[in-house]
C-alpha cells in the first residue's frame, strides 16, 4: 500500500491542533501529542496517529472529557487510587505515573491504580517515565474485550499490555512492552488497511476454529491469548491478561472483563457495567531502595552485554535485548521521517476537516 513520509514535527503540529480543537488545555494537548507520537516514532504504528480519529470519535460520543478533573480518591504513603474523570488516557496515565514516581521518591516505591480512564497509548511510554529518576517503571492497562480465554469463544479480555522499563549505566535501558495476546489488535487493524491475511494463531472464528481472516472480529470472532492455543501455552497468556485486568480495573473501580468500554465509539457500551471506564496500573521502584543505583546499573550493563554475546541461532545475526528494535526505529524515524499509509492519511484528513484543522 502506498505511503508518504512525514517529519515528526509535521505530525506533532497536526496532532496537537486536533487535541486543542476538541477542547484540551495547552498542557494536556502537549502531553497527549507526545504520548501518541511516541508510538509512531518507536515503530508501533498501530498506537500512533492511526488512533487519532478514534479519540475524536469518543469525544464526539461524549465518552471522553477533554478537560477532566483527575483526582486521587484514596491513598497511603506508597499507594494511590485515581479517578480519571473519563479523560484521555494519554493524559490521565502520565499524571498517574508521576504520582507513583513522587511516592517512590519519598518512600522507595509508588503504586497507583487508575479507574474511569480511556485508551492510554503505548504502555512503554509511561513505564519509561521512571528511567531518568533511577527507578524501574511498570505500566499496564485493561482494554476492550476482544480476547477469548483458553477453551472459550466468548470475548472476555482485552489485549491488556504490560511494560517494564529498567535503567542501565552505559547500555540503553531494558524496555519490555508487549500485549498479553499473540498479537495486539492494532496489528490486526494494520492488516485490515492493507487487505492482508493474519498469521495463523492470532485469531479464531466464532466457533473457536483457527482463522487467518484479519476482519474476523467483525464476524463475531476473537483474538487469542499469548500462545494461541493450549498446546502452545495460551493458558499462560490468559493468566497474564487476567492479572492485568484485575490489577488495572478490579483494584481501581474501573470496568473489567467483558464490561471494559470498547474503543470504537460506534460500539454500544456494555450493560450493567460494574465500574467506570478503563483501568490502568503503574509502579515506580527506586533502585536505591534495594541496592546502590550505580552498582545495580553496572550489573545491568553486564547482564545486557552478556545476553548480546549469546550465540545466535542459524539465520540470525544477533540476539536482541527488549527495547532494541524500538530504539533503533526511533533513531531512524526521527532522522528520516515517519511513514504513514494512504488509508491513515485519508482518515486524518477527514478528522481534521471535522474539527477545523487542515492536514
Amino acid at each position: 500500500m502506498a505511503e508518504q513520509i512525514f517529519s515528526y514535527q509535521q505530525l506533532y503540529q497536526f496532532t496537537q491542533k486536533i487535541f486543542l480543537a476538541i477542547g484540551c488545555s495547552e498542557r494536556d494537548a502537549l502531553t497527549a501529542t507526545k504520548v501518541l507520537l511516541s508510538a509512531d516514532a518507536r515503530g508501533i504504528d498501530s498506537h500512533g496517529v492511526a488512533r487519532l480519529s478514534g479519540y475524536v470519535r469518543l469525544w464526539e460520543a461524549k465518552r471522553i472529557h477533554s478537560n477532566p478533573n483527575i483526582k486521587i480518591i484514596h491513598e497511603t504513603l506508597s499507594t494511590a487510587t485515581i479517578d480519571g474523570d473519563a479523560g484521555l488516557g494519554l493524559v490521565v496515565a502520565p499524571y498517574a505515573m508521576q504520582i507513583a514516581i513522587n511516592k517512590a521518591k519519598n518512600v522507595g516505591t509508588g503504586w497507583v491504580s487508575v479507574g474511569n480512564s480511556n485508551h492510554f497509548g503505548i504502555a512503554g511510554y509511561h513505564a519509561m517515565m521512571t528511567l531518568e529518576h533511577d527507578m524501574i517503571g511498570i505500566a499496564m492497562t485493561n482494554a476492550s474485550a476482544l480476547v477469548a480465554p483458553t477453551f472459550s469463544v466468548e470475548k472476555m479480555l482485552g489485549t491488556n499490555p504490560i511494560a517494564v522499563a529498567i535503567p542501565a549505566l552505559q547500555q540503553p535501558p531494558f524496555i519490555a512492552d508487549f500485549a498479553t495476546t499473540t498479537a495486539a489488535n492494532g496489528k490486526l487493524e494494520i492488516l485490515q488497511r492493507k487487505n492482508a491475511d493474519a498469521p495463523l494463531g492470532w485469531v479464531q472464528d466464532e466457533n473457536g476454529n483457527a482463522s487467518i481472516d484479519a476482519n474476523i472480529l467483525k464476524k463475531r470472532g476473537s483474538l487469542l491469548p499469548l500462545g494461541s492455543d493450549r498446546e502452545h501455552g495460551s493458558h499462560k497468556g490468559y493468566a497474564l491478561g487476567s492479572i492485568v485486568d484485575i490489577f488495572s480495573a478490579v483494584l481501581s473501580g474501573g470496568s473489567y472483563g467483558p464490561w471494559a468500554p470498547p474503543f470504537p465509539a460506534y460500539i454500544p457500551m456494555p450493560e450493567n457495567m460494574p465500574g467506570k471506564g478503563l483501568g490502568h496500573f503503574f509502579g515506580a521502584m527506586r533502585i536505591d531502595a534495594f541496592r546502590p543505583a550505580q552498582e545495580f546499573k553496572q550489573h545491568m550493563d553486564n547482564w545486557i552485554e552478556r545476553f548480546r554475546k549469546a550465540k545466535p541461532a542459524k539465520g540470525f545475526d544477533k540476539v536482541l535485548i527488549p527495547g532494541d528494535p524500538e530504539r533503533e526505529m526511533e533513531e531512524k524515524r526521527m532522522k528520516n521521517g515517519i511513514p504513514i499509509i494512504q488509508s491513515v492519511i485519508d482518515d486524518l484528513k477527514l478528522t481534521g476537516e471535522k474539527v477545523g484543522v487542515k492536514w
